[in-house]
C-alpha cells in the first residue's frame, strides 16, 4: 500500500463503488411499493365509480380533489366513450393512457422521464357502462432518469460523496508537489536553506520519497557551497602570511642590494602588491557569497570610475600598440556601492579586452543610461577587436578559472579570475553582466548597474581610488 498507483486506483474504485451503492439504496428507498399502488388503485377505482353513481360529476370531482389533497395522487375517470366524467379537463397523456396508449406521444428516452401511470377499469353497478381509472403521482421535486426512476436525492448524495473523496485525494497528492515546487523556486533563486519539509512519517509513497530526496540534495548543495566558500576564505587568509614574510624579506634585501638590483626589487614589490590586492578582493567576494557583507549605500560617481579605469588602461594598452577610447556623457551617474569593487569590476573587463584585442586596434568604453521599469540603470559597454569567443563559451566566461585554452592563458598571463570577480562584484551591487560577439568581430561586454533615484542622491561622493591592477 506504499505505492502511489494503488492509492489512486483504490481511491477511485471506492469513490465509484460508493456512488453506485448510494444511488441504488436511495433509488430503492424512494421507489413506490407495487403492492401499495395496486391496493390504492383498486380502492380508488371502486370509490370513484360509487361517488359518480351517487353524486354525479360533482360528487366525483369532490372525491378526486380530496384524494389528491390527502394521498398526493392524481386520478381521472373515463367512460367507454373516452370522456372524463368529472369534467376536470383531463390532460392529453391521461387520454392516451385511457385509450391503451403510452404516456408519451413518442417512444424512447426522455429527460426528465415522466412518472409512472397505473390504469384499471371496471363495469358500473348496473352493467351498462364501463369506467377506466388513470392514477398517477403528482409532479413533485423528484427527477426521474429512466423508466424505473432515479430520484434527485440519490444523485445529489452520490455526487457530493464522490466529490468529497476525489477532493481529499487531490489534496493528498498535490499538496506535497506544491511544497516541493515552492522549495525548488527558492533554491533556484539562491536560497540554499530552502527545504520541502519532511512529510508524515507514515507516508512512504513516491511523492514522500521525492520530497526527502530533494531535502537531502538541498542540504548537500548547501554544505558544498559553504565548504567551498570556507576553503576560499581559508586559502586567502593563509596566503597573507607568506606575503607578509615576503615583504619583510624584500625590505631586508633592499638594505643590502646594490643600485643595479633596485629595478628587480621594485618589480617584486609591485607583483606582491598585486597579489595582496587580489587576495583582499577574494576575501571580500567570499564574504559576499556568504551574505556577511551588505551593499553600501554610499553614492559613487560611476563616470569618474569609468574615466579612471580608461586612463589607466590606456597606459597599459601602449605595450600592445593599442588605444582605449572612452565616451562618457556628463552628469547624473551616482550608483550606490563600494568604489573599490566597482573600479575592480570595470577594470577587469577593460583589461581583458586589452589582452585579447588585435595589436594596433582600439578598445572602446561607452557609458549609457537605460530606463528599467520605475528606475533607470547605467550600462558600461566595453568592446574589443579580437577574434571573439565560441557561442557556447559565452556563458562560461564568468566562471572562476575558466579559460578558452591553456596556451592562450599563458601568453596573456591570465588565470581566469578577472571576469569571474567582475561578475560577482556587479551582482553584489544588484547589477548583471552579459557578453556577446560583435557582428563585425570581437567581443562586447555590458555591465548593467542600477542608478540611484534623483531624490536619494547626495552631493557627498566618495573619491574613487584606482585599485592595483591584477597580473
Amino acid at each position: 500500500m506504499n505505492s502511489l498507483f494503488f492509492k489512486i486506483f483504490l481511491s477511485f474504485w471506492i469513490a465509484q463503488a460508493l456512488f453506485v451503492v448510494l444511488a441504488v439504496v436511495v433509488t430503492l428507498a424512494f421507489r413506490p411499493r407495487t403492492s401499495s399502488w395496486e391496493a390504492l388503485l383498486s380502492t380508488t377505482l371502486n370509490d370513484s365509480v360509487s361517488a359518480y353513481e351517487q353524486g354525479g360529476s360533482r360528487g366525483l370531482r369532490d372525491y378526486l380533489q380530496n384524494l389528491e389533497n390527502t394521498q398526493h395522487v392524481r386520478a381521472f375517470l373515463f367512460n367507454e366513450n373516452m370522456e372524463e366524467v368529472s369534467h376536470r379537463g383531463a390532460p392529453d397523456w391521461a387520454v392516451r393512457v385511457a385509450g391503451g396508449g403510452s404516456r408519451t406521444p413518442h417512444e424512447g428516452f426522455m429527460f426528465p422521464a415522466p412518472p409512472p401511470v397505473l390504469r384499471d377499469s371496471r363495469a358500473s353497478s348496473d352493467g351498462l357502462h364501463r369506467y377506466t381509472l388513470i392514477l398517477s403521482p403528482p409532479p413533485g421535486p423528484r427527477l426521474f432518469l429512466g423508466p424505473r426512476g432515479l430520484p434527485v436525492p440519490g444523485l445529489f448524495i452520490a455526487v457530493i460523496s464522490s466529490g468529497l473523496v476525489c477532493y481529499l485525494l487531490a489534496w493528498f497528492l498535490t499538496m506535497p508537489v506544491v511544497r516541493l515546487r515552492a522549495a525548488t523556486r527558492q533554491l533556484a533563486a539562491g536560497d540554499l536553506t530552502a527545504r520541502a519539509g519532511a512529510p508524515n512519517i507514515r507516508r512512504r509513497d513516491e511523492v514522500a520519497g521525492l520530497m526527502r530526496d530533494f531535502d537531502a540534495m538541498a542540504e548537500r548543495m548547501e554544505n558544498l557551497v559553504k565548504a567551498q566558500s570556507r576553503l576560499l576564505n581559508d586559502i586567502s587568509h593563509e596566503l597573507r602570511s607568506p606575503l607578509a614574510r615576503l615583504n619583510v624579506a624584500l625590505g631586508l634585501a633592499r638594505q643590502r642590494a646594490n643600485p643595479d638590483s633596485a629595478a628587480m626589487l621594485d618589480r617584486i614589490e609591485l607583483e606582491a602588491g598585486r597579489l595582496n590586492e587580489l587576495i583582499g578582493r577574494l576575501l571580500t567576494l567570499a564574504r559576499m557569497e556568504d551574505g556577511e557583507q551588505r551593499v553600501p549605500s554610499t553614492p559613487v560617481l560611476l563616470d569618474e570610475v569609468v574615466l579612471s579605469v580608461a586612463e589607466d588602461a590606456e597606459f597599459e594598452a601602449q605595450a600592445r600598440h593599442c588605444h582605449v577610447r572612452s565616451e562618457i556623457p556628463a552628469g547624473g551617474w551616482e550608483v550606490p556601492g563600494d568604489p573599490s569593487l566597482l573600479h575592480s569590476a570595470i577594470e577587469n573587463v577593460v583589461r581583458n579586452a586589452i589582452r585579447y584585442t588585435r595589436e594596433g586596434s582600439t578598445v572602446e568604453v561607452h557609458l549609457e543610461r537605460k530606463n528599467r521599469g520605475a528606475g533607470s540603470e547605467a550600462v558600461v559597454r566595453v568592446t574589443d577587436c579580437g577574434d571573439g569567443v565560441p557561442p557556447d563559451a559565452l556563458e562560461k566566461l564568468f566562471q572562476p578559472f575558466y579559460r578558452l585554452d591553456d596556451a592562450r592563458g599563458r601568453q596573456t598571463g591570465g588565470v581566469g579570475l578577472g571576469l569571474a570577480i567582475a561578475e560577482r562584484a556587479v551582482r553584489f551591487h544588484g547589477g548583471r553582466v552579459a557578453a556577446m560577439n560583435r557582428p563585425e568581430g570581437g567581443l562586447m561586454v555590458e555591465i548593467h548597474l542600477p542608478l540611484m533615484p534623483a531624490g536619494l542622491s547626495t552631493k557627498r561622493v566618495v573619491e574613487v581610488v584606482p585599485a592595483a591592477r591584477e597580473a
